[in-house]
């Protein structure tokens, strides 16, 4: 079992030889030349130091009363750079679909963005926001990563889900909501999402916690197995979860049929988020405004192992910064997709801190294109790196105490 001796990002790695970017790119400049153009040296840090966490207890520690701090609304003390706005303008506008682009610094509060405010559709994305449900019930009282569950054949749900083969049809799959949870982060399994949806009291409560984290233009759906039928134009039915039939059904749809359902969740996505609030609400969590201490750090370090989209926005990121993430992936129609997005927090040898939210609601572009549009704006962010000035990021020593 894990404990918090992991947790704190202390990033012990040796930072490497000093690197250069490649290149700034003004917004007219095309989009292969914005990959690769950037010409910004990065310094080596003289050390790395930890991102500000320190260890707490472990998992199985009993619940602890929470008081949480109140921090102060974050100052901007900087205005972001030009040029990183001038290249995320750039690179949106020029990738071949329709993409949502927003950076934050969680340090100095400044946000670039390319049509941050529209809704795209997040698809795994939203176990995020499963995952903060979870860990708030937990900061109540009302749950522990000790509670029991049972995954039965009835609980499945579809496309990828590992635990359906551990699932016995008499005696089903006997586990903890923190294995489900762990599982929905770090492999995006949406059978063990689904099941700690279930535990935390469904979309309701999701969206209540959202509510009251102040998290606005962040749309929850009805859960895996009735977002994606709605998405591929069918109605939901359990049996559709066994033997891919989910599959073969909707293939069995007219084209015209499918392309309008697709066309429909594009248009109106039932689990739409804009980049904008996405980022403003993971830089609420690194600065310690959603969650508790302990739970943070927990949610913090899980999504680091991320085993899920290690060439998306991870890819561009320096070996010697850290990265934790969320990624979401849509269904397919051919050559289009409808969902291929990474949310995360980016971390810099000297702690500071960027929330980065890439949207990719409808592409026909390959994958390896989109990769380069995801792992140019991580290369930006850590070329443009400006170290924070000790002292200048605010907080108060007010809190607040959750009665359990």
């Amino acid at each position: 079992m894990k404990t918090m001796d992991r947790v704190a990002f202390t990033l012990r790695r040796k930072a490497p030889k000093a690197r250069r970017a490649r290149g700034l790119v003004a917004g007219g400049l095309a989009f292969a030349c914005a990959v690769t153009a950037l010409a910004i040296p990065l310094s080596k840090p003289a050390a790395v130091k930890a991102s500000g966490y320190s260890p707490g207890p472990s998992r199985n520690a009993e619940p602890q009363t929470v008081t949480m701090p109140a921090f102060a609304p974050q100052p901007v003390t900087a205005p972001a750079s030009p040029a990183l706005a001038a290249l995320i303008q750039s690179l949106g506008a020029q990738f071949p679909g329709h993409v949502g682009i927003a950076v934050q610094s969680v340090d100095q509060g400044w946000t670039v963005d390319f049509n941050g405010s529209q809704l795209f559709p997040q698809q795994s994305v939203s176990k995020l926001w499963v995952a903060m449900t979870m860990f708030d019930a937990i900061d109540r009282g009302k749950l522990s990563l000790a509670t029991p569950v049972t995954i039965r054949t009835e609980d499945l749900t579809l496309f990828h889900q590992p635990i359906a083969a551990m699932v016995n049809r008499e005696s089903g799959y006997q586990t903890t909501l923190e294995d489900l949870f762990t599982r929905a982060m770090t492999q995006s399994d949406n059978t063990a999402n689904d099941s700690v949806l279930r535990t935390v009291g469904g979309s309701e409560a999701v969206r209540a916690f959202l509510a009251r984290r102040f998290v606005g233009n962040v749309r929850f759906g009805p859960g895996e197995r009735l977002l994606q039928a709605k998405t591929a134009g069918i109605s939901w039915s359990q049996d559709l979860a066994l033997s891919r039939k989910f599959e073969t059904v909707r293939n069995r749809l007219p084209m015209t049929a499918r392309e309008k359902a697709l066309d429909d969740y594009v248009a109106d996505p039932i689990d739409g988020a804009a980049p904008l609030a996405i980022v403003g609400a993971l830089a609420k969590l690194k600065r310690g405004q959603m969650l508790s201490p302990n739970s943070t750090a927990l949610l913090l370090e899980t999504m680091g192992e991320a085993h899920t989209g290690p060439n998306r926005v991870k890819g561009g990121v320096p070996s010697d910064w850290h990265y934790a993430h969320k990624t979401g992936t849509g269904q397919e129609l051919g050559a289009r997709q409808a969902g291929y997005n990474d949310v995360g927090i980016m971390t810099a040898p000297d702690g500071s801190s960027y929330a980065v939210a890439i949207m990719i609601g409808d592409t026909r572009a390959p994958i390896p294109k989109r990769w380069d549009l995801m792992h140019a704006v991580a290369r930006a962010v850590a070329a443009l790196h400006q170290p924070v000035p000790a002292g200048t990021i605010a907080s108060s020593l007010a809190t607040r105490t959750y009665a359990r």
